[in-house]
């Protein structure tokens, strides 16, 4: 290549660099040019052994079915890749032997950081990272003494409860989700904790933990419902379990709002054109993503970065307080 363009061996290999510093504009396009008319394919993998960087970033995700994730993952990729980093996703459906496999595999592959968004309580995987040296952040959920970038989820579910107190609410469920992850936690706390304030402590028996789906939500919704005083409220922590909960009331004969209120979390798209559209807490799912690899590009670079909990919104529908606007 630097004999055809008639340079020396290091300016067409920066030419063909991400960073072409030193090379003059011309030559970048001569270099590149010639080397769309021979075929040739810059070896990234060769580059990263010389240079140390392989450019990628790995991200852990418990489902990408999960337009939640999907959507993290999509704001990741795209901020990835205006920093001249592309990304390798992996699904770990919040398993310890599947993270473990596949983790292996990317720092195999010599990854420049990680993104976790499928942290639990127990887990390992951010302690052995900071054992290793290898840079990471936490994305939607967190963990204690670890950098993370989430939702104030605590506000969150105080959000949720003070929208139900205001209508009247005060026997109501909570499908908490996964009680080792601190989306559920959080939330949780935060729609208790602001009953509780309000004089309205919530029995333990109205409190269902449940998979992030809509299957676990259905199950929570018919349990909550089969009780012998049934809640006339109820708090999904998020959207997917809501739409299962949603099903529970249909087959249990009642109607959504005017038998039985229901808030979600997330707001996802789907929300707001559901046939009874859905009250719920809405996240800042894509700058989630995008704030955690501006944070992490900032430990790869060895410098300092602050965690972030973004504001949530409470969005009223037709679950809760029927036609809006």
């Amino acid at each position: 290549m630097a004999r055809h363009a008639q340079v020396h061996v290091s300016t067409a290999s920066r030419a063909l660099s991400d960073d072409a510093a030193g090379v003059s504009t011309e030559t970048v396009q001569r270099v590149r040019e010639l080397a769309a008319m021979l075929g040739y394919r810059r070896d990234v993998g060769a580059a990263g052994l010389r240079t140390g960087s392989s450019r990628l970033i790995g991200v852990l995700v418990p489902r990408l079915t999960d337009i939640v994730l999907a959507t993290i993952y999509e704001s990741i990729d795209v901020a990835a890749g205006a920093a001249g980093y592309s990304t390798v996703v992996a699904n770990t459906l919040d398993d310890t032997d599947h993270r473990r496999s596949h983790l292996d595999a990317m720092l195999s592959r010599r990854i420049d950081g990680v993104i976790i968004g499928d942290s639990r309580i127990g887990d390992t995987a951010a302690y052995e990272l900071q054992k290793l040296g290898v840079p990471y952040v936490l994305v939607m959920r967190k963990l204690e003494g670890h950098l993370s970038v989430t939702t104030d989820d605590f506000l969150g579910g105080r959000l949720a409860a003070e929208h139900l107190l205001g209508l009247g609410h005060r026997r109501v469920g909570v499908i908490a989700g996964d009680v080792l992850a601190s989306t559920g936690i959080e939330r949780t706390q935060g729609f208790r904790q602001a009953y509780e304030a309000a004089g309205y402590p919530i029995d333990d028996r109205y409190v269902v933990s449940s998979g992030f789906d809509t299957r676990g939500g259905l199950a929570a919704g018919v349990q909550l419902l089969n009780l012998a005083e049934p809640p006339t409220a109820i708090f999904a922590v998020n959207d997917f379990i809501a739409l299962g909960a949603m099903g529970a009331v249909r087959d249990a004969g009642k109607r959504l709002r005017e038998d039985v209120a229901l808030v979600g979390y997330n707001d996802i798209d789907i929300a707001a054109t559901l046939p009874v559209p859905l009250t719920s807490v809405r996240s800042a799912l894509g700058d989630m993503g995008r704030l955690s690899v501006e944070a992490l590009l900032l430990r790869m670079k060895g410098e300092a970065a602050d965690p972030v909990l973004l504001p949530p919104v409470l969005v009223p529908r037709a679950t809760t307080v029927g036609v809006v606007g």
